[in-house]
């Protein structure tokens, strides 16, 4: 349906915008505990100043820069402690549009946000509406020019609730022997944009050699340089593929970030074989990859983990955001889109981007956001007499959290050695007592065809002992050209001889499985059919080992079900449920009765649990899990978890005394698991125990631990700051 054109909204007070949402995250209550981290760093904002060396500042006057005349000497950028995040993408309004409400969640927290934009995002020059009767004459230079200053005016909305709040603009030279423009807005120094000002490809899948796709794949020498018309940067360059690669490394030591977030570098191919997102996506993602490899290596960095994000496919999945978060997101796209026309950066190039103002909610976009990966919520296990064991990625390699016993402080991270691991883990418990971890690992080669995506396992050699080397399961792809290299975080689920079975989407969206053989080794990858899945799968083992793996769609869930260890799930089965958010979590039924299955309603965010019961148990149907359809079984019983007013998006952690999800403001929010609230339908809406804000942003998914395994209650959700910190709530019980 289309959007409707609307009036211009009034800017709120400035100091209530700068304020409100910032009050929300500090004021909330901070129940955590955090392992090894100073709690001062976590409430104070001290700063540390980057000085920004070689720079020139901009001769443009006017509302919103700094000009040279008038201007007072351009301000270093302001860069805190604690958390610090780099934005990495194509053009600019792909953060607007693939990473907000990310994106305005860490602008209200007051720490550092570094945007960057790798192409100038130039178009055909032609800044206005297709229907506009009289567009104006093609300027290239000019259109980048007027979605800089769309871009500026959102940001300082967000962070002051002035679009017009001024910005420094300077020229800053590049690791790659260019130069770029560095704004930094001067109401709040710790918000940053660099303009890289590459030529984009002007084509989501047309054959555009001189872009960042004909400059990975080799097909030509070098890229050269889109100025804006009104940039501080005044000679043009070009840059080969290493040099794209230093640039974006140089900035990456410049700002020194704890968190990147990036646009997915493998986002498959449609029915029709073209890219399901814009080339200038995929290949600036590869390309922030590069980067991110060389930035791992430099001496005394700060850790960081990285976040991918859904392009343009997200918009015709079910959405994420509550009504209030989309309109949030909406109105910063209108500020982006210059809607009301108003000359309020006296800039004859334009103050934003007329193209989006014809459709500034895009094609759904506005009402969604949407992780690719990193929607694990298995990433804790227990070990013996309260011990524990927490996952995750740091500088592409895993880190590995410990807790000796239940009473004991968490330490680490220890970075296990192995580069190139991708967010989102998973980890199983075996039967021995020993912990695997699965993920997936990118290859970037040395050449363009050398890229490559695999699932990886890595094993405790002993209960409680270090992790042995990364094993290589491979993929169920081809190669990454005919579907690049597009598979699902990997799900794993033990069998009841204790061998390993994992579950992947691959890049057709169809399920696979490889399970490890009776004699060690592995079997072959096996298709298990199933189509339109999206999302990552997730499986849950019932008291008697049987194996449920669910898989969303864009209009239900289908799962598939495994009864014997010798063979694989049978499936795909309908369930009967209505659309979710995609990110599911699975979990055994606490009373031995079947599987749960968690997840969120769309718009509302709201939880559900659905309890696929044994029919065996009950006496009743033929042996397995009870599904909609199914001759002679009960069907699945859906619970609304009370949980109006949370909202947010993403998979709900439901092991242990607590339930845990991603909030409307981003942050972690628990609230005690009532296993009878869980077993009883309920109506959505109703009252319940109340839901409790950490205060704190947190990357990918929480994860829940229930306790030791031999006794002593130690559960509690544990979750991954935006610094890379393990921040731990501890049950009530």
């Amino acid at each position: 349906m289309p959007i409707r054109p609307r009036r211009a909204l009034r800017p709120a007070p400035r100091r209530a915008l700068r304020q409100a949402p910032r009050r929300a995250l500090r004021q909330a209550p901070r129940r955590v505990l955090a392992a090894g981290f100073v709690v001062a760093t976590l409430l104070g904002l001290v700063c540390a100043l980057i000085a920004v060396p070689g720079s020139a500042s901009a001769d443009r006057p006017g509302t919103g820069t700094a000009g040279p005349a008038e201007a007072p000497a351009v301000p270093p950028v302001r860069t805190t402690v604690g958390e610090r995040v780099m934005q990495i993408v194509a053009h600019p309004d792909d953060d607007l549009f693939f990473m907000n409400p990310d994106t305005g969640q860490s602008v209200a927290t007051g720490r550092s946000l570094t945007s960057v934009y790798l192409t100038a995002g130039e178009s055909d020059g032609v800044n206005a509406r297709r229907d506009d009767p009289r567009p104006p004459a093609a300027d290239k230079a000019a259109y980048a020019e007027a979605r800089q200053n769309g871009i500026r005016a959102a940001y300082a909305e967000m962070a002051t609730g002035d679009r017009t709040s001024a910005w420094s603009r300077t020229a800053v030279p590049t690791a790659g022997g260019g130069t770029a423009e560095l704004d930094v807005l001067r109401a709040e120094p710790q918000i940053s944009l660099v303009w890289v000002q590459l030529r984009e490809a002007g084509s989501i899948n047309g054959d555009r050699p001189r872009s960042l796709h004909g400059l990975w794949d080799g097909r030509v020498d070098a890229l050269s340089s889109q100025l804006a018309s009104g940039a501080p940067v005044r000679e043009d360059f070009a840059y080969t593929k290493r040099q794209v690669v230093d640039t974006i490394a140089g900035l990456l030591e410049r700002f020194r970030p704890t968190f990147v977030r990036m646009q997915d570098p493998t986002p498959g191919r449609t029915a029709k074989g073209t890219y399901a997102d814009h080339q200038d996506h995929l290949y600036g993602a590869r390309f922030a990859q590069a980067a991110l490899a060389r930035y791992a290596q430099v001496p005394g960095h700060p850790r960081f983990g990285v976040q991918t994000y859904l392009g343009y496919f997200t918009g015709g999945l079910p959405r994420t955001l509550d009504p209030a978060g989309a309109e949030a997101k909406l109105r910063t796209l209108k500020t982006y889109a210059w809607m009301d026309g108003a000359d309020h950066c006296g800039d004859p190039a334009g103050c934003g981007d007329r193209k989006v103002a014809a459709r500034p909610a895009g094609h759904g976009w506005a009402q969604t956001v949407r992780y690719t990966r990193g929607d694990s919520t298995s990433w804790v296990q227990p070990g013996a007499d309260g011990a524990a064991w927490a996952f995750s990625v740091l500088d592409r390699r895993l880190a590995v959290w410990h807790r000796a016993a239940a009473d004991a402080a968490w330490t680490g991270p220890r970075l296990l050695s192995g580069g190139g691991i991708d967010s989102g883990v998973t980890s199983v418990r075996l039967p021995d007592g020993r912990i695997a971890v699965l993920g997936t690992r990118t290859t970037l080669g040395a050449r363009a065809a050398d890229y490559r995506r695999d699932v990886v396992l890595t094993v405790q050699r002993t209960p409680g002992g270090d992790f042995g080397p990364w094993v290589p399961l491979g993929t169920p792809e081809r190669d990454d050209a005919s579907g690049t290299s597009d598979i699902s975080a990997p799900a794993a689920a033990v069998d009841t001889a204790g061998r390993l079975t994992v579950y992947l989407r691959d890049g057709g969206h169809r399920l696979s499985g490889r399970a490890e053989l009776p004699g060690g080794g592995w079997g072959a990858w096996t298709p298990l059919g199933g189509s339109d899945l999206h999302g990552d799968p997730v499986v849950a083992a019932d008291a008697a080992g049987r194996h449920t793996v669910f898989v969303s769609t864009p209009r239900s869930v289908v799962a598939w079900t495994r009864a014997a260890p010798d063979a694989f799930p049978s499936g795909p089965r309908p369930t009967g449920l209505p659309p979710t958010t995609l990110a599911l979590s699975a979990t055994a039924d606490p009373g031995g009765d079947g599987v749960r299955l968690w997840y969120r309603a769309p718009v509302t965010g709201e939880v559900r649990s659905v309890h696929f019961g044994d029919p065996v148990l009950r006496g009743s149907g033929p042996r397995g899990l009870g599904f909609r359809g199914t001759a002679g079984t009960a069907a699945p019983v859906t619970s609304a978890v009370p949980s109006a007013g949370v909202a947010g998006f993403g998979p709900v952690s439901a092991a242990g005394d607590l339930l845990a999800v991603r909030s409307r403001t981003g942050t972690l929010a628990t609230t005690p698991s009532v296993s009878e609230a869980a077993s009883t339908p309920t109506v959505p809406g109703t009252r319940g125990p109340a839901w409790t804000e950490s205060g704190f942003l947190f990357a990918g998914a929480p994860a829940g631990l229930t306790g030791g395994v031999t006794g002593g209650v130690a559960g509690g959700v544990a979750a991954i700051g935006l610094d890379g910190t393990l921040r731990w709530t501890p049950s009530a019980r």
